[in-house]
């Protein structure tokens, strides 16, 4: 291994029924035991492996099964991102035999836990998706939701979550394991507790004033007093219990059916004031990328109406000998994550609550923050990065990178992309030197066909994220 949409779910028996078949009703007991035994699955993880060397030299064969990590051997693919456990966690689904969108929900999911000052179920983002099945570009909309006015009473008005739906939009469209399992690993290091890496460190750091003024926070930051030191384990009870709802009832559960109201009562506490109407009517867009034509390839970026235009105009400058822009304006955090699988699909994605911490407020009893809403008290949303290159007529992915960096979120994305595609600069030297700062960037690139000696991801080195894949 190598470090360095449309699409509601306004109830789980209707809408999701449309997405994938049900069981039968005889089968639902079994299912749902099966779902309820996976974080303790994966929390045996380790364990396992010595179980399976013993099992295969007796049977003379892997005892792995679809879905366990370590079940496909030989080339997986390639994940990179800005904190170090969210890649591993996406890395473990690509060996259980994960297609792209797998990984990237489950580094999604397992963000809100390891770096929650810019991932979050209260938050959201946007993906970018190649699955040489459809053979399409896709983009996945589901930033946190504006509000049609402040709420009377509130001091700090929440964005509606977008999060869950969204990384659900995206595994419905592209996916191909069971969606709990994108869930599972986030709840058991939620529940379990896991180190506190640099980023999340360093993002406390900053911010430790105002955000641990809110006693809720404060609790899962500095329950002895003083914010989790970098290398600290960092349990949130509260947030598995969430996310172990989302698992078992659904992400429909979470906007319109108990967790909805739970999340309505708790919001209004922490002066958010979200509503159940309000959760039911946001849904994520699943709509086709811009694109432009690379040569015999495709170029898919973000709609303009999340990152206006810039991503696509920076790939562009970058590629002619320019330097790329950073959008003007005082925008809030966001953080990025890129897969790609050994099928030659692929996914960027980049997420944001809007603010570092979003509102520095914690949903008491649910264990996540919420994010400001945009438009709302100076919130502006952050243009967010990423960028796609496929190649239609045999079904692969070229290139696929994501940026992060406040306003040079864009030129984070798009810049190395074009200093590598359209000037044949090496990835890692392009990553360093074509996101300006803020900008860190994340990508994968192959070149050729899709095969670990061909492809390679990088995460910026200015950064704390790390790149993994295997041959």
């Amino acid at each position: 291994m190598t470090t360095t949409a449309g699409m509601a779910q306004d109830s789980m028996a209707n809408r999701e029924s449309l997405i994938a078949p049900r069981p039968p009703a005889h089968r639902g007991a079994a299912r749902r035991a099966k779902i309820l035994a996976l974080p303790l699955a994966l929390a045996a993880l380790a364990g396992c492996s010595t179980i399976d060397r013993v099992s295969n030299a007796i049977t003379g064969g892997p005892s792995l099964q679809p879905g366990q990590a370590g079940y496909v051997q030989g080339f997986l693919g390639n994940v990179a991102a800005e904190e170090p456990r969210a890649a591993l966690v996406a890395r473990d689904v690509l060996s259980a035999g994960g297609s792209a969108a797998d990984a990237a929900a489950a580094a999604g999911f397992a963000l809100t836990v390891t770096l929650p000052s810019r991932a979050g179920l209260g938050g959201g983002g946007a993906c970018l998706g190649y699955d040489p099945r459809r053979n399409e570009i896709e983009a996945f909309l589901f930033q946190p939701g504006a509000r049609e006015g402040v709420p009377r009473g509130a001091d700090r008005p929440a964005a509606i979550p977008m999060m869950a739906r969204g990384l659900f939009a995206l595994h419905a469209r592209q996916g191909r394991l069971p969606f709990e399992r994108t869930i599972a690993p986030a709840e058991g290091m939620a529940r379990f507790g896991t180190p506190v890496s640099r980023a999340l460190s360093t993002d406390l750091a900053a911010v430790a004033g105002p955000l641990l003024a809110d006693p809720v926070s404060r609790a899962v930051f500095a329950p002895g007093g003083n914010p989790v030191a970098e290398g600290a384990a960092l349990t949130q009870t509260e947030l598995a219990t969430t996310l172990s709802g989302i698992r078992t009832a659904g992400v429909g559960d979470f906007h319109q059916g108990g967790l909805a109201r739970r999340v309505e009562e708790g919001s209004a506490a922490a002066g958010g004031f979200l509503t159940v109407a309000e959760m039911r009517s946001a849904v994520p867009q699943a709509v086709p990328a811009a694109q432009e034509r690379v040569g015999s390839d495709v170029l898919g970026t973000l709609p303009a109406s999340v990152d206006g235009g810039a991503t696509l105009a920076a790939f562009r400058a970058a590629a002619s000998g320019g330097s790329p822009s950073v959008v003007a304006g005082n925008f809030g955090a966001s953080t990025s994550v890129v897969v790609q699988d050994r099928e030659g699909g692929a996914v960027a994605c980049a997420f944001t609550m809007n603010n570092l911490f979003g509102t520095g407020r914690m949903v008491p009893g649910m264990g996540f923050l919420l994010a400001p809403a945009p438009g709302m008290g100076g919130v502006q949303a952050p243009p967010l990065g990423a960028v796609l290159l496929a190649n239609l007529n045999v079904k692969t992915m070229r290139y696929v990178g994501a940026g992060s960096g406040q306003g040079a979120a864009p030129a984070a994305a798009g810049g190395p992309a074009g200093l590598h595609l359209g000037r044949r600069v090496p990835l890692g030297q392009a990553i360093a030197s074509g996101a300006p700062e803020p900008g860190r960037g994340v990508a994968v690139s192959c070149q050729g066909s899709v095969r670990a000696s061909n492809c390679g991801a990088v995460a910026d080195a200015r950064g704390f994220g790390v790149s993994t894949g295997n041959d």
